[in-house]
């Protein structure tokens, strides 16, 4: 028998034993062993066949137009809408996503919130038997890849920049970008007495008091926060309204004078008070090589990896605070936090990573980026939501030294590492079975396990986007087939709890120094992701079957003469 304080330890640790009886081969023996060691451990109920392959199981939630709330806050085109959410649910999809739009609900003024628009359509989502996942969207719609609307950011915050028009993200040139306000004024009281940070905290408190009955009824499964450009955690170092083309470099954007201010006092209290920022950066479309700081690794000497050190470090303060005030506003509420990381996959093949670094993710072949995002996430419960899972290196330009493959799974297994759940997203439109068999590689790395829960999965795929092109007959047949091999073969299942974790949410852990946080910024070897998926939807000669089979059944019905 084992000491006393050793049985203490073991029963304190009983997760762990369940998850080590779940995971590993022949483990009866060692759970039996257990068990009469200590009789008061509770033996667990055995799974039916059809419950252990739910647990391979990934929902699906597809965005909506983001235009589905019009400009003057209504609601548009509700007959249309719901004949495509029916078909949604005809295809098993598990829910929609939609963006919340800051500049639409609090436009009116400082505080004065409508919700009504936000209501007809949760309204609606749910009458069609889908869940919801919503996006705290503080950011501009406008000016980014796929943005084909316009919604700026709330007049009454736009005229604040009139006059300091400082409170945006700036480069070395002082454009300004009016997409999202620099986090140099995160604390800051300049909108009416109120800080940024306090303004969407009252956002986010709002959406709680407006959607208790939503929340209560657990239709939202997830709220993702915004916390930068299009709503993703970084600077918008690739604004294309600034000009910049794929695949520019980018440019930092931390030149507004609250940021310069920022850098001005940690220089001085590192001891190096002459340090300025810098100024050998280069252009938005230039290559890393034509610039001193990437070309010549002037990020790797002293100087230099102070500033990017500075520079991603605030992004991750940025990101904790904000999460904290999302965990206040949504405590006790049974939905999940999320945060979504953009998948900048060009020149990650160039030892300077430049594209990554301008955007604020300070990840190099000697150093992970990504990871301390992670374990700030982790404070918070929060979900890991990662773009560009579609994507495969082949289908890349060779000048731009691009590597989503690796990079997917070097964020997805820093994830992993840190215990957090992981979820993804497509970064570009795709309808074809290239596309898909590798969002599924990517949702299952190590494919569906048939008698234990799988080691490695998403906890849900975003889609992006709802759309007539979606809709067109073939198109919509694959994605069927695709929506039905992200269930693992299983039918659509209701109940998330059979598949997933749903918990009222609890209050976020004690603040990690940022010390702590860069702990993780050590670089580890990835999980190990399978070459191809084993729930494949098909691939080339499945197009060729496809178009007989719908040619065939035009014919029939007399759609083609």
């Amino acid at each position: 028998m084992l000491p006393s304080k050793d049985k203490k330890a073991i029963i304190n640790t009983k997760p762990s034993i369940k998850r080590l009886h779940n995971t590993i081969h022949g483990t009866p023996k060692l759970f039996l062993l257990l068990h009469f060691s200590f009789p008061n451990m509770q033996t667990p109920t055995p799974l039916h066949d059809e419950e252990k392959m739910l647990l391979n199981y990934v929902p699906i939630y597809v965005m909506l137009q983001l235009d589905i709330i019009s400009s003057d806050n209504v609601l548009q085109d509700k007959a249309g809408l719901e004949r495509q959410l029916m078909q949604l649910k005809e295809a098993s999809v598990d829910g929609i996503m939609v963006d919340v739009w800051w500049g639409l609900v609090e436009s009116k003024g400082s505080k004065q919130y409508d919700w009504s628009a936000y209501k007809s359509l949760f309204q609606l989502v749910q009458q069609c038997g889908l869940k919801s996942q919503v996006v705290m969207s503080f950011h501009q719609c406008g000016g980014n890849v796929g943005d084909t609307v316009n919604i700026p950011l709330p007049q009454w915050v736009l005229d604040v920049g009139k006059t300091d028009p400082d409170i945006f993200y700036t480069n070395r040139a002082g454009n300004r970008n009016t997409e999202y306000l620099t986090l140099g004024v995160d604390s800051l009281p300049l909108f009416e007495g109120r800080t940024a940070v306090e303004i969407y905290s009252d956002f986010m408190k709002s959406f709680r008091e407006n959607m208790g009955d939503y929340l209560q009824a657990e239709h939202f499964t997830d709220i993702e926060v915004g916390l930068g450009p299009a709503g993703e955690l970084r600077y918008p170092s690739y604004p294309e309204k600034q000009g910049w083309v794929f695949p520019g470099i980018g440019e930092f954007q931390c030149y507004d004078k609250y940021l310069k201010a920022d850098y001005k006092e940690a220089a001085i209290k590192e001891g190096h008070p002459e340090w300025e920022l810098p100024d050998n950066t280069g252009e938005y479309n230039d290559k890393p090589g034509s610039t001193e700081f990437f070309g010549s690794a002037g990020y790797s000497t002293a100087k230099g990896k102070f500033f990017l050190t500075w520079y991603s470090n605030n992004l991750l303060k940025h990101g904790d605070q904000i999460l904290d005030e999302a965990n206040k506003a949504f405590l006790g509420c049974s939905v999940k936090l999320a945060a979504k990381v953009s998948g900048i996959h060009w020149w990650y093949k160039d030892d300077s990573h430049a594209a990554e670094l301008t955007a604020g993710f300070y990840n190099l072949n000697d150093r992970d980026g990504y990871r301390p995002i992670a374990r700030m996430l982790s404070r918070h419960n929060a979900v890991l939501n990662f773009t560009c899972l579609e994507m495969r290196d082949s289908e890349q330009p060779e000048n731009a030294k691009s590597g989503p493959q690796e990079l997917v799974q070097q964020v997805l297994s820093g994830g992993w590492t840190e215990n957090i759940e992981v979820a993804g997203e497509n970064a570009l439109p795709r309808y074809d079975h290239t596309a898909y068999n590798q969002i599924l590689l990517n949702c299952r790395p190590n494919g569906v396990s048939k008698d234990v829960p799988p080691k490695l999965k998403l906890t849900a795929l975003t889609y992006l986007r709802l759309s007539d092109e979606l809709m067109q007959r073939k198109n919509f047949e694959l994605f069927k087939t695709f929506v039905k091999k992200l269930h693992a073969d299983q039918n659509y299942c209701p109940d998330l709890r059979k598949y997933g974790k749903v918990v009222p949410l609890e209050r976020s852990k004690p603040k990690v120094q940022i010390e702590d946080l860069l702990k993780a910024s050590e670089t580890i070897q990835p999980f190990p992701f399978d070459k191809g998926t084993d729930m494949s939807v098909g691939g080339p000669l499945a197009d060729y079957g496809d178009s007989l089979y719908l040619s065939k059944t035009q014919l029939t019905e007399g759609k083609i003469r």
